[in-house]
């Protein structure tokens, strides 16, 4: 076989005055023939499609000198480019019967040492930024990047890999300012700032200085009157339980409903069947604390009301609602400020009927109470009545305060650090 092998490495090129440069090294061994007038070494890229050729004459009296022996052959000359996937050939000149040696070959990108340190295309640049949140504007300023070359900067959102949020903007190497102003429509955890040099390959830096941002996250809330389901999605990924709450009055905490608790660092979280009254709302925990939004706070959503009528030894609990409902009443003893501990039968009520229920002297004091929640969904608050006198004609109690019908605006976020 005239070519025996060929062994190719990368060489890094600098000259006083210019920027170092990478280039192919290419060494080939033949067995000289007195006919053969050179080699000609071809090398496409896989990225882009281009090739570029060259050929290495023998002259026709070394030929002749060295016929039948073993010749190794050196070529630097083709210039790549960083992280460029290469394919490379080598055959004689003339060819005989079609032979050839080729081989791919993967050019080293910016982790290596020297590469890094001495090819512009490594050198990603320096952020600074100023956000003005009145107007939703980031203004990036670019530092520390090869002078007269285009530098491209965009904002985008962190996930697997960086997404687009709107166009890119291009700072002009031969400009003096090298800023560029980039419009956002949300502060988010995953929004970063990503740029580059304007050259094939080239090394990207990203800034994502919003991470402890995260309150944004927790507005993206839908519900479905048809369907009755509670949905939030996250705009960002983000490592968060989410559980449904039911907000107390006193003091503003709100109290885990059970068997709601679920996590979710990237999917949509659902419930199905979900009461829509003003106390239910979504608590979403991370590493940095504890959010609540309540979605049906605002009223535009159907509520319902417990009442009780204390006649004789009896209480006497009915239920308002604008749409069909049914619910579960009992006497409970409250031992704690969210726990209600059962001291009755169950009793169901529908909309527009009442239930009496035959109050002892041993079931009357002041952590007594009458405990109602909705039992045609799956997600309820239950609410509470307590410190109610037994004996007392006439008096009249709502939910949540003795005496007293309840009206009670909540509000719609709620920090709990």
């Amino acid at each position: 076989m005239v070519l025996k092998s060929m062994k190719i490495s990368t060489v890094m090129k600098c000259v006083q005055g210019s920027p170092c440069s990478l280039h192919l090294n290419i060494k080939g061994t033949l067995s000289l023939d007195e006919n053969i007038r050179g080699l000609e070494i071809c090398s496409l890229s896989l990225d882009t499609q281009q090739s570029q050729c060259t050929n290495v004459r023998f002259a026709r009296k070394k030929s002749k000198m060295l016929n039948g022996k073993k010749v190794q052959v050196q070529f630097n000359c083709i210039e790549v480019n960083v992280a460029q996937h290469i394919y490379v050939t080598m055959k004689t000149v003339p060819n005989y019967c079609e032979v050839k040696l080729s081989q791919e070959y993967y050019v080293e990108d910016c982790r290596n040492s020297d590469v890094g340190k001495y090819i512009p295309a490594c050198s990603a640049g320096k952020f600074d930024y100023n956000v003005d949140r009145a107007r939703k504007i980031i203004s990036v300023n670019v530092s520390n990047f090869l002078r007269d070359q285009d530098y491209y900067v965009r904002l985008c959102h962190k996930w697997f890999t960086c997404e687009d949020v709107g166009a890119f903007a291009v700072i002009k190497g031969k400009e003096s300012l090298k800023s560029v102003s980039l419009k956002y429509s949300q502060l988010l955890p995953c929004l970063c700032i990503e740029g580059w040099l304007a050259v094939p390959d080239a090394r990207r830096i990203q800034l994502c200085p919003f991470e402890n941002d995260t309150k944004a996250l927790w507005d993206n809330i839908v519900y479905n009157p048809v369907t009755q389901t509670l949905a939030w999605e996250p705009a960002c990924p983000v490592l968060v339980t989410v559980n449904l709450c039911r907000l107390m009055k006193s003091n503003d905490h709100c109290e885990d409903i059970q068997n709601s608790s679920k996590n979710s660092p990237e999917k949509q979280v659902k419930y199905s069947r979900v009461d829509t009254h003003p106390r239910l709302c979504m608590k979403f925990t991370t590493k940095q604390g504890s959010w609540v939004e309540c979605p049906f706070a605002h009223g535009e959503f159907p509520a319902w009301k417990m009442r009780t009528a204390a006649v004789a030894e009896q209480i006497q609990v009915f239920f308002t609602s604008q749409t069909k409902a049914q619910f579960s009443v009992l006497v409970c003893n409250r031992t704690q400020l969210a726990s209600c501990e059962s001291v009755g039968m169950h009793h169901s009520v529908s909309v527009g009927d009442s239930v009496s229920i035959t109050m002892s002297q041993e079931m009357c004091g002041s952590t007594i109470c009458i405990q109602g929640w909705r039992t045609d969904v799956d997600y309820s608050v239950p609410l509470q009545i307590c410190d109610i006198h037994c004996g007392f004609r006439g008096q009249t109690y709502g939910d949540g305060n003795p005496a007293k019908a309840m009206t009670h605006r909540m509000k719609s976020a709620h920090s709990l650090h």
